[in-house]
């Protein structure tokens, strides 16, 4: 999507705003002892309030409102039964459209008290899309963002799961420019367009590469196995910088 009309960008701002303040309520009422069903049906209450659709719902048929993943489920985790425990990892994954508008978040949060090593991950997941986001410019090569993430990935010891991208989003959850990557990339030779809509979600990890499928043909992991983490916004790409529609109101 390329937004060159207000009516589009408020649009826009007020789907971000809900998945946004889905996603923050759900971390706030996370605790130890909850399945991540009772998690999911916390943000699915939310979004039917604000009268917006899961976008995961509606586009795939994923069985829950948001994806809910905890410990070594790298994102795509399906609500269940799954118990959230002291120590733990959990993403927290929400999309949703209202009036035909979509918007992408997400982030990882610790569950209490996290290992040193986990608490520097995070910090550093955030970092890391901060990074890229900054890449984000009309007129800049689409692999900036890629390059700028890895170098400061690579820097610090970590690697970067190198299948799951950014992706242009807007009317659509998945559109144009389709897989964006957050990892450095020769053939990428695309440009930022004033107005295009994306979002930015590096998988930083203390080791893994790949993500692959298990059992149930949803929930992802690490390969090789290794703690990772994903923090996620989506933005409008203009002349100075990018816009985050994903903000919390």
């Amino acid at each position: 999507m390329t937004i060159d009309h207000q009516d589009d960008l408020d649009a826009m701002r007020i789907i971000g705003r809900i998945v946004a303040d889905t996603m923050q309520a759900m971390a706030a009422a996370m605790e130890p002892g909850m399945t991540t069903r009772e998690l999911d049906g916390i943000g699915s209450a939310m979004l039917e309030r604000e009268g917006a659709l899961s976008a995961p719902r509606t586009a795939y048929d994923f069985p829950g409102a948001t994806c809910i993943s905890v410990g070594e489920e790298v994102a795509h985790g399906i609500p269940g039964d799954r118990v959230i425990a002291k120590g733990d990892l959990v993403n927290i994954d929400v999309s949703a459209s209202k009036d035909g508008y979509y918007a992408d978040t997400g982030a990882t949060f610790g569950m209490g008290k996290l290992a040193p090593s986990l608490n520097r991950l995070c910090r550093d997941g955030r970092r890391a899309t901060q990074i890229g986001m900054g890449q984000v410019r009309a007129g800049r090569p689409l692999a900036n963002i890629g390059e700028a993430i890895g170098t400061f990935a690579s820097q610090r010891g970590y690697t970067l799961i190198r299948n799951l991208a950014s992706h242009g989003i807007g009317r659509a959850l998945h559109e144009y420019p389709e897989e964006i990557a957050t990892w450095p990339t020769r053939s990428e030779r695309r440009r930022i367009t004033k107005g295009l809509v994306l979002t930015v979600e590096p998988f930083l990890s203390r080791g893994a590469l790949w993500a692959t499928s298990g059992d149930d043909g949803w929930t992802l992991y690490g390969e090789p196995a290794a703690p990772a983490v994903q923090y996620e916004h989506t933005v409008v790409a203009t002349d100075r910088g990018p816009i985050t529609l994903t903000l919390p109101g």
